[in-house]
């Protein structure tokens, strides 16, 4: 019979304890900032370089990250933070500026891009206080332990998540973490990995979740189901009652992990959620994929997982296991190249490679640990990056201009601007963001096929535009990347909403127009 989760942490968390009470400190090598490339699912949608390319800074409180991220020159100037030491409520507090927005209470990273939080030194611990990623992209978390995040009772955090995102949030990497709990919700925790409100293109890769009632989620609710395209691969998932993840709508990868004790459920694929679930090794645990509490199906398609000492539920109106006997009822295609380890060998390389502080070890599919590859550098241009400039026609588009009467919103508003200026077929009327970057979006009550589009800067603005993105709101995709304003072409898209997102620009643009087209 198992023990509830906060009677079977006793001993560790005893241990715990008296090595902080007599002084000891575990030797911790020194990490490179976000050393490797980012894998899986944060490979798409244009990829995951975080602060690549930008300063470097150093920081021992939950305040001087903060400080870090407000001392930028826009929301989107990429850095990294190198972290050291315990970060608390006592050293973290709200830090005010145009390219941040910040609390006291969390690590909040909100609305802003292209930033990497990496632990060095002696190790970086978040005690009690979680990372909140919300309106965000481009963001690395590595080599960093989180621990003890609670939603209720003293103090508390973050909603009780470890790290949580939610809100339009694309293209995150999480690498080398321990993430850990002293119990479940009862005690005050909630999930330790929590995706929602359309976050996509996720990885969390060699990373320990522990000892809490519930390892995480996609998707808060049956009807969230705009989040996913999510890679887990190299994590240990250990003492945790269910929710390794728990799954509503999207597609997930999951690959190469171990899970033990697994008390009451593990993959919970639902409400139409579909994974691909591949070489991992299950043990000692109960109900570990199938569809849970809920008679909204998911789906699944297993192969070469072994499934040690796993005991399985009858099925009833809310439970369908997937086994004793698991079987695939549905395909998933990967868009990403991958090498499986063997499952007999993952629970072997997992503890060597998986949990902050243990020098970023990585396995290449030969069950052996590996150093990681240097960190491609940012200025070399691959020819196959989509965030290469696309090509478009140089010549403005011809036909109806859709965004006439069409409806548009967007973010970080100037002052005295309208997001309708640019889409009202007058050049002199213009849409400005509050800063150097900003969106605004073009959007129409039924699917609308759209093909080229011709941005337009007001009179004595131009060439203010250094770098933008089109992206199709509903999937995140990018559809087009270029430099200055002007027409631009794509594949034949149909969708409801597209959002010019100006990543980089000389001043304050001015968008005049935002003009889109059929062909």
């Amino acid at each position: 019979m198992r023990r509830p989760v906060a009677l079977r942490l006793q001993a560790a968390l005893g241990t715990l304890a008296l090595a902080a009470a007599t002084g000891v400190a575990l030797a911790m090598p020194e990490a490179a900032a976000a050393a490797g490339g980012a894998t899986g699912y944060a490979t798409q949608n244009g990829g995951t370089t975080g602060g690549a390319g930008g300063q470097t800074v150093r920081a021992t409180t939950g305040t001087a990250i903060h400080q870090a991220l407000c001392g930028r020159a826009d929301s989107a100037t990429p850095i990294t933070i190198e972290v050291e030491g315990t970060i608390n409520h006592g050293n973290t507090s709200k830090v005010s500026g145009d390219s941040c927005s910040t609390a006291a209470d969390k690590i909040e990273l909100k609305q802003i891009s292209n930033v990497t939080i990496v632990g060095v030194g002696g190790g970086a611990v978040f005690d009690q206080l979680g990372i909140h990623i919300r309106e965000s992209s481009n963001i690395i978390i590595q080599n960093v332990t989180v621990r003890n995040v609670k939603k209720s009772g003293s103090p508390t955090s973050n909603g009780g998540d470890a790290i949580g995102m939610e809100s339009d949030v694309r293209n995150v990497w999480v690498d080398h973490t321990t993430l850990e709990a002293s119990g479940g919700e009862s005690a005050g925790y909630d999930g330790l990995f929590d995706m929602k409100d359309n976050t996509q293109y996720v990885t969390l890769s060699y990373s320990v979740l522990r000892n809490s009632g519930r390892g995480g989620l996609i998707g808060s609710s049956e009807s969230d189901r705009s989040n996913g395209y999510v890679t887990f691969h190299h994590n240990k998932y250990e003492n945790i009652d269910s929710r390794t993840p728990l799954l509503r709508g999207g597609i997930s990868h999951i690959y190469n992990n171990h899970y033990a004790s697994l008390n009451e459920s593990g993959i919970n694929s639902r409400a139409g959620a579909k994974a691909k679930v591949d070489n991992n090794y299950f043990e000692d645990s109960k109900d570990v994929l199938g569809t849970f509490y809920t008679d909204q199906a998911g789906y699944w398609q297993v192969g070469g997982n072994i499934f040690d000492n796993v005991t399985w539920s009858e099925p009833g109106d809310d439970t369908n296991p997937a086994g004793p006997d698991p079987r695939s009822n549905t395909t998933v295609s990967i868009p990403y190249s991958y090498t499986l380890d063997d499952a007999s060998c993952v629970p072997a390389v997992v503890a060597a490679t998986a949990g902050a502080n243990k020098g970023l070890k990585v396995s290449d599919g030969s069950c052996a640990p590996q150093n990681p590859d240097p960190t491609p550098d940012p200025t070399d241009p691959d020819p196959t990056d989509p965030t290469e400039p696309s090509p478009g026609p140089t010549d403005p588009p011809s036909g109806t201009n859709l965004s006439l009467g069409a409806g548009a919103d967007g973010s970080s508003k100037a002052s005295g601007t309208s997001y309708g200026n640019v889409r009202d077929g007058d050049p002199a009327t213009y849409w400005s963001p509050a800063g150097t970057t900003g969106s605004v979006s073009v959007k129409w009550p039924s699917p609308t096929t759209v093909a080229k589009v011709h941005i337009r800067e007001a009179a004595g603005s131009e060439g203010a535009i250094r770098s933008y993105r089109l992206v199709d709101h509903g999937t995140g995709r990018i559809l087009a990347t270029g430099s200055g304003a002007g027409p631009v072409g794509f594949p034949a898209v149909s969708l409801t909403k597209i959002t010019l997102e100006i990543t980089g620009a000389s001043g304050t643009p001015r968008v005049a127009e935002f003009e889109t087209y059929a062909g």
